[in-house]
């Protein structure tokens, strides 16, 4: 049994059904997908995707690629450029999946920068897969560490992993002389929560961009939902089921093992495993009753931190986005990143972490349409940006003056105002090509997956004190287990965190699989 159906559900229910398992997925909404899907509900002859967008873990992260999901319909698309931050009075930092090409981008910028970035490409040369593999394996990642060590220590030993330690502001100016490759670093960094002053930003950052560098940002063609079709097509033709419009509001737990679900229409299902798709305070504090958890499980949870909510705004444009200096066509970016400067990025997540809405929100956007001809007609754009703001409830002040923190619709229009005014700022006349805007703020994000508390959508924060073995309690120290027998968590709340990699589906199924096959042993061997 798979409580809900997005990528991590979904993964780990195709790696039990490879192993002959009888697999049902149980699905709250009405589509499949949790965070990759996507709609024309702005505009019929626009695809926005509602949620995630880029997917580079998806095609670095083995557990989403040893599904072969292009045989399955999956087809990826690529912009002509992976990423761009404008910045000054109309130049850009641009990302290439062409590493010389973004090395002479960068040098035109500032002599020097392209051999230091180059330099950082033959870093990751050494470390990067066996980096990624140990970043999403389970906890401890005992046969990628070992393949990681000897990377490392022809990449510079200490000297690599103080650099990936270091914070991502500090880190950018260490490595480079101007800000074009210190904005695409830090902008990478802002994809998580993590502050730009803080330790682990600047590993973080490393690996998003060396991510892009290397195999770029994807997006499946026609749309998020395609990459979720993929994984239910490969699912179903294995035999397994998949039940939408099903929210499951109870684990039953006898004698401390799992003996099924109960779902809100009434029904049962027995099962002797259950793997939940759920973030941790969901499963955690409902979903499964307080008396039938471990106690370190339910004193680790009174500690558990969210992330940041975010306020996510989709556009249909009549035409393409007005950047200033804009790149050549040849050369337009899927991905831009909206902020003057690395230190107003630090500013903006800093006020974002205590509490205060953002004057100057850091924004990351998509064009869509430059991504893939398919999501909007020839010469339009299907656009979008999202941001980060403080919880409902967790605002103190707005640094703005207008908007009061509860994300009700007045906050989210006045916020999504303050966000279309950034880009007129860097697309002047960006607003006269709006035909439709859609807002989803904290509470419409959550309300289309429960798992999106608050906005939130890394199932908690990605700051060190909650990652590794301490996601997302210490008590489960990185692994999927939970402590009730036949219970495993495979949600972004599980190690390795967020991002749409598979990789916590794939260690949950794992898990449940390597136990179940413990347990027959156990019992051969008892008289």
């Amino acid at each position: 049994m798979v409580i809900g159906a997005g990528p991590n559900g979904l993964v780990a229910a195709n790696l039990l059904a490879d192993a002959g398992w009888d697999v049902l997925v149980l699905e709250a909404q009405s589509t499949p997908g949790g965070a990759v899907r996507s709609d024309r509900e702005l505009h019929p002859d626009f695809v926005h995707d509602t949620f995630s967008a880029f997917y580079p873990l998806a095609v670095a992260s083995r557990a989403m690629t040893s599904l072969q999901l292009e045989q399955h319909g999956l087809v990826w698309e690529h912009a002509p450029a992976v990423l761009g931050h404008p910045f000054g009075d109309g130049q850009w930092a641009l990302l290439h999946r062409d590493r010389e090409l973004t090395a002479s981008g960068l040098d035109a910028l500032h002599a020097g920068d392209g051999e230091a970035w180059l330099d950082l490409c033959r870093t990751w040369d050494r470390i990067g897969e066996p980096l990624v593999d140990a970043l999403t394996s389970p906890f401890p990642p005992v046969r990628a560490g070992a393949r990681l060590l000897p990377g490392l220590a022809r990449s510079g030993g200490l000297d690599t992993v103080r650099m990936m330690a270091t914070p991502v502001a500090s880190l950018g100016r260490e490595l480079f002389g101007g800000p074009a490759a210190r904005l695409l670093l830090a902008g990478n960094a802002g994809h998580a929560d993590f502050p730009l002053s803080s330790p682990g930003s600047g590993g973080f950052g490393v690996l998003m961009t060396m991510l892009g560098q290397t195999v770029g940002f994807p997006v499946p063609q026609g749309g998020a939902q395609a990459l979720t079709d993929a994984l239910v097509a490969r699912f179903t033709s294995l035999g397994g089921r998949l039940e939408t419009g099903t929210p499951v509001t109870r684990v039953v737990v006898r004698g401390g093992a799992v003996t099924g679900v109960a779902t809100r229409d009434g029904e049962r299902y027995d099962a002797p495993v259950v793997v939940a798709d759920v973030v941790a305070p969901r499963l955690f504090g409902g979903l499964v009753r307080k008396e039938d958890l471990p106690a370190r499980v339910v004193r680790g949870m009174r500690d558990f931190e969210l992330d940041p909510g975010t306020v996510k705004v989709d556009w249909a444009l009549t035409g393409a986005v007005p950047w200033a200096g804009a790149p050549a066509p040849a050369a337009a970016p899927g991905t831009v990143h909206v902020a003057d400067s690395v230190d107003e990025m630090t500013q903006t997540l800093a006020q974002v972490a205590s509490g205060v809405v953002p004057d100057r929100p850091f924004m990351l956007t998509g064009q869509m349409t430059t991504s893939d001809a398919s999501r909007s007609p020839a010469g339009t754009e299907s656009f979008w940006a999202y941001t980060h703001v403080p919880q409902p409830g967790a605002t103190r002040s707005d640094a703005g003056g207008e908007v009061s923190g509860r994300w009700g619709h007045d906050d989210l229009e006045r916020f999504a105002d303050r966000m279309q005014a950034r880009l007129e700022t860097r697309a002047p006349g960006f607003g006269a090509l709006v035909a439709a805007r859609r807002v989803l703020g904290p509470h419409e994000l959550e309300a289309r997956n429960a798992n999106l508390i608050g906005g939130a959508v890394n199932g908690g924060t990605s700051q060190l004190h909650q990652e590794l073995v301490f996601r997302p309690v210490p008590a489960m120290r990185g692994r999927a287990a939970t402590g009730v027998a036949g219970l495993y968590l495979s949600s972004a709340s599980a190690h390795p965190g967020g991002g749409v990699h598979g990789a916590a589906g794939a260690n949950a199924a794992r898990a449940a699989l390597w136990h179940h096959r413990t347990r027959l042993a156990r019992r051969r061997r008892t008289p």
